[in-house]
């Protein structure tokens, strides 16, 4: 049970992750600035948003492919 609340977790993180690389790199490429929010803290490149997008979309992906394989009791 503790397993399967952690793999949510990573999997809400890797989420939020992604979508906040989204927004920066649509921001950068069709808006005039960034969109979400790291571009408030720091000066975040297209490239870092474009890759923050793959690894929050990946951990995301790898957590839920992991918890659905642990209900099945692989």
């Amino acid at each position: 049970m503790n397993a399967n609340i952690t793999k949510q977790v990573v999997g809400s993180i890797g989420w939020v992750i992604g979508i906040q690389g989204t927004l920066g790199f649509a921001g950068s490429q069709f808006g005039n600035g960034p969109w979400g929010s790291p571009h408030k803290n720091t000066d975040v490149p297209t490239a870092e948003c474009l890759a923050l997008a793959v690894l929050g979309t990946g951990l995301a992906v790898c957590a839920e492919v992991s918890k659905e394989a642990s209900q099945k009791g692989c």
